[in-house]
Formats: C-alpha cells, structure tokens, sequence
C-alpha cells in the first residue's frame, strides 16, 4: 500500500513555480519612482532612453518633436515699443547724458577749502623747536683770599695736590699776590644734573643754575674778583665766549668777573701766559690789600 501510494504521488505531483526566480537582467532595474529621484538630483529634467525601459512610464510625444532653429524664433513682440517710444522718452535722459559727471569729494581725494591751508601754513610757526642737547661740563668754585676762582676741571675729576692743571693754578695765585692753597668750595658743579627724564637742561638751564650757584656763596661771603678760568666757566656764568680772555667783564649777580683760558689750554699753549700776566698786573690792585 505504502509504495502504490508513494508511486501515485511521484506520477501526480507539480513542481511549483519559483517565485523570486526572476530573469538576471531584470534584477538591477529601477522602478520609476526612483529612477526619476535620482534624475531630479541629477539636476536632469527631459531625458529620453535609448530603449524602452522595463516598468517606465511611457514618454511624452511633445518632447520627441524636432527642435526649431534659432533664426525661426519669433521676435516679433519689440515692435510695440518704437510706438511708446517718442511719447516715452524726453530729452530729460538725453540732457543726464550730457551733464559732466559730478564726483563725490572723499575724504583725502579732494583738495580742502581755502581756509584750511591757510590754518595749516600758520601750523609750522606754532610748532615747538627742536630740543637742544644739554651741555657737558664739571667746574669747581674755590676761594683764594679776597677772590672766588670758577674753575673747568678737563677731566670731571676733583683736583689732586699733584696734578699739573692745579700746579699751574698754584703758580697763578702765588704771582697774584693770593694765597696758593685755595679752599674748596662744595662739590663739582657737574652738568647735566640728571642723565635721563624730561627735565628742561638746555644753555639756559645751565647758566641760570651755574649763577644762582656761585651767587648763593657770593651771598654767605663777597669777594673782590670772580676767575672764570676756562670757557664753560665764561659761557655759563660770565655769559661771554672765548673772544673775552684776559678781560674784565661785569656780570649782571655776581659783579665783576676776569675771564681767562683754561689750565690745560695754559699748558698746551705756554705763549699764552704772557697775555695772562699781562691782564693780571692791571687787576692786582683789586683784591691786593692796602695797608
């Protein structure tokens, strides 16, 4: 019984359809909703197969007709405005045409009023002068009897018992009749007194405070006859230059005053001690006391 029916099975039966056995040429097609997604990313919008597509959407007939030329185009839509055209245009546009071309002034291109170059001309006056670098010098006050002596020290240096500047001025003293160990009045009077800042150290500057210097001691004790031994000595306190050697001179503060060359200009020019001997001789009788 068993193998009658199993026979009758084998002779019966169907084989039955596979369903996802689908042709190998239809697998990779698109469908048309998509097919036209990716087209309208594509930024495609008219397009035409080489074929007809399985699962396509038929094509539209208007598109398959030839393409005019470019010359058979009509244009013929212009000629309404050469009717408009006289009642439309007046001669304001022609006469805009015409008119120079106005520029806008900026700022820096265009040339400023009359009254301001004048303003800027006064300007330069007004401006301040160039600082003038401040004198460089050391002097040294002493005091030989009855007269001060404001002496340029050469090196800025005090003087020492055996230097040659103070031997000479020894000498000088001894032939004037004044005591020739003189007294040292205070320190140097070094300039400039500040190596930086914004301080005013000009000539000016420095001749007022050399004068106020010597005048505050002339104040404490007077004296006869002020030496001004060397030329910032006669430049900054007598208010003189080199051309006042061997000269009297009568300083506004400090009275008279004799001007004569510094000591190392006395040593390196010996003829000049002539001239200065000279000039002494007419001022003894200033501070040599008469019994």
């Amino acid at each position: 019984m068993t193998d009658n029916l199993l026979r009758r099975i084998q002779v019966n039966s169907v084989r039955m359809p596979d369903c996802f056995d689908y042709p190998p040429d239809t697998r990779a097609l698109l469908i048309e909703s998509r097919r036209r997604a990716y087209l309208s990313a594509m930024q495609v919008v008219h397009w035409l197969p080489r074929a007809e597509l399985p699962f396509a959407a038929p094509s539209r007939p208007e598109l398959l007709l030839p393409v005019a030329p470019v010359d058979e185009v009509d244009f013929e839509v212009r000629p309404a405005a050469p009717a408009a055209a006289p009642s439309v245009t007046p001669a304001v546009p022609q006469a805009r045409a015409e008119r120079p071309k106005i520029e806008i002034p900026r700022p820096g291109s265009a040339p400023k009023p009359a009254a301001k170059p004048v303003e800027a001309e006064a300007e330069p006056p007004a401006s301040r002068p160039a600082p003038v670098p401040p004198p460089r010098f050391a002097l040294q006050l002493l005091r030989a009897g009855d007269c001060l002596l404001l002496v340029e020290l050469a090196t800025g240096q005090p003087f020492q018992s055996r230097d040659p500047s103070y031997l000479l001025l020894k000498d000088m003293l001894r032939a004037a009749g004044l005591p020739d160990a003189p007294q040292i009045i205070g320190e140097p009077v070094r300039w400039p007194l500040l190596m930086r800042g914004n301080m005013d150290q000009g000539p000016d500057a420095a001749r007022d405070f050399v004068q106020g210097f010597i005048a505050a001691r002339l104040e404490e004790a007077p004296c006869a006859c002020l030496w001004l031994i060397g030329l910032p000595a006669i430049r900054f306190a007598g208010q003189a230059d080199d051309e006042a050697y061997y000269r009297e001179l009568k300083v506004d503060l400090l009275g008279d005053a004799w001007a004569l060359p510094g000591l190392e200009l006395l040593m390196d020019e010996p003829q000049r001690k002539a001239d200065v001997w000279k000039a002494m001789r007419q001022l003894m009788a200033r501070w040599k006391c008469v019994e």
